[in-house]
């Protein structure tokens, strides 16, 4: 089965994810940003979801994680919890 490990950035709204985005983009720490920012409970690792294996996540989630590039920054990808950065850090 395939696995992932991917980090996120839980936000309200599409601006502010976009803005984060663009923070990012021109060179601030995704973790520091997702300390900060994310308003899920991993923000306190950074963003950092660990691994997990399909249909573990949200199914827009899910489709980012298992066919986004690794190491590029995906979003803004809108779920029921509000509007994700993510990143996908490793697939195997």
């Amino acid at each position: 089965m395939t696995t992932a490990t991917a980090r996120h950035i839980l936000v309200d709204t599409e601006a502010q994810c976009l803005e984060l985005k663009e923070k990012i983009e021109n060179g601030e720490d995704f973790a520091d940003l997702a300390r900060k920012f994310s308003s899920c409970p991993s923000k306190a690792q950074g963003g950092d979801l660990g691994q997990f294996g399909p249909g573990m996540m949200v199914k827009e989630f899910d489709e980012v994680v298992f066919n986004a590039r690794v190491n590029s920054l995906q979003g803004p990808v809108k779920t029921q919890f509000g509007y994700h950065l993510l990143e996908v850090t490793s697939r195997s």
